[in-house]
């Protein structure tokens, strides 16, 4: 997952409920951090997420760590999520895995996930996953589907899922569309290894919204953005109901992150909670 300095890296995850027709309404929030716990309370959110790197990962040491499991258990939203899962230089895939070593990684940071009650782990990592050029993709999405087995058991162990992040073109050369994604997700099939629908990513690439619907109960996590410049919903005023209605057919009830960059996270993340509560409003309003 790409960095976004000095601009505040966010995403959306609250829960709330709409109702229409006995269907409901996917559950919102946002991952600003537990720096942005108080304007993400304010601005009706519920649920945030944080990053791996900064509350999870091994190099965290075990006192940093307790320092983090208090802020979580004092924040006024609940952390279930972190992004940002392997570090560039821990390879997973093509010719310089070191299954050890990546496993190793993987154990502390999901037993830790687990401690702090983070539920859903974002494997993006597109600098992680970077296959050289030339290389059998072939054999890369093979020995990715191994290793990926072995993530979803230690995932499971803990009681955490893995989300698998399509991610586009410009941010890696492997897994590089929803549907990539999904055929690696099925081929691991495991409980511990499920599907994040970036819509963000479709947007950029043009990928159809038929796409999720392909996907089905593979999808347990969903994010998004405005596409020109990753802003917050509401910011430049994108339109998301093609893919919202792809959400809604395949009857889903997981969670939509927003991540997106933000100079003005007090009036922006209001503005975000506001604009899609509306649109995904407008989407189980309709009969469609």
């Amino acid at each position: 997952m790409k960095k976004y300095y000095p601009v505040l890296l966010l995403a959306v995850l609250v829960t709330f409920s709409f109702t229409a027709d006995q269907k409901t309404v996917p559950r919102l929030g946002i991952v600003a951090g537990l720096g942005q716990d108080s304007i993400a309370y304010a601005s009706g959110f519920g649920m945030i997420g944080e990053s791996v790197r900064r509350i999870l990962a091994p190099d965290v040491t075990d006192d940093a760590f307790k320092q983090h499991l208090q802020a979580i258990k004092n924040a006024k939203c609940k952390v279930i999520t972190c992004n940002l899962f392997f570090p560039a230089d821990i390879k997973i895939a093509g010719p310089d895995v070191d299954e050890a070593r990546a496993l190793r990684y993987a154990e502390t940071v999901l037993s830790r996930a687990q401690k702090a009650g983070v539920k859903m782990i974002v494997l993006g990592s597109g600098g992680s996953r970077n296959i050289p050029a030339g290389y059998d993709r072939e054999k890369a999405s093979a020995d990715f589907v191994l290793l990926g087995k072995k993530l979803a058991q230690i995932a499971a162990k803990h009681k955490v899922t893995i989300v698998l992040e399509n991610l586009e073109r410009t941010e890696t050369n492997f897994i590089t569309s929803l549907k990539e994604a999904a055929a690696i997700v099925k081929a691991i099939n495991h409980p511990g290894l499920k599907l994040n629908a970036d819509i963000f990513h479709m947007m950029r690439q043009q990928e159809p919204p038929s796409d999720i619907v392909d996907a089905g109960n593979l999808v347990v996590l969903s994010e998004l953005a405005e596409v020109e410049k990753r802003t917050l919903p509401g910011v430049m005023g994108d339109d998301f109901k093609p893919y919202l209605y792809a959400l809604k057919k395949i009857n889903y009830k997981g969670f939509i992150f927003i991540e997106a960059s933000t100079k003005n996270p007090a009036v922006e993340i209001p503005i975000a909670f506001s604009s899609l509560t509306k649109q995904l409003a407008e989407v189980y309003a309709d009969d469609k």
